[in-house]
C-alpha cells in the first residue's frame, strides 16, 4: 500500500467509509443508527464521485485523453 497524500482529497472519505463499515460491522447499532451510517455512507460516495470527476475534468483540460487521469 502507498503512503497516503495528505492533499488528496479522497483520503479523509476513504477514512470515513471504512470507519462507517467497522460501526456496521460490529452489529451493536440499532436499526436507526444502522440506517443514518448507510445514510452518510451514501452521501459519501457521492461526495468522492464528484471528486473523481472533477479530477477526469482537470486531466481532459490539461491535453490529455478524454476520461483519463495523468499518471502520477
Amino acid at each position: 500500500m502507498s503512503t497516503p497524500d495528505p492533499a488528496d482529497p479522497l483520503d479523509p472519505l476513504i477514512e470515513r467509509l471504512e470507519r462507517a463499515a467497522a460501526e456496521l460491522r460490529s452489529g451493536d447499532l440499532s436499526a436507526q443508527r444502522a440506517a443514518a451510517v448507510v445514510d452518510d455512507c451514501a452521501r459519501l460516495a457521492t461526495e468522492a464521485g464528484s471528486v473523481l470527476d472533477r479530477a477526469v475534468r482537470a486531466g481532459d483540460d490539461e491535453g490529455g485523453a478524454p476520461g483519463q487521469l495523468p499518471l502520477a
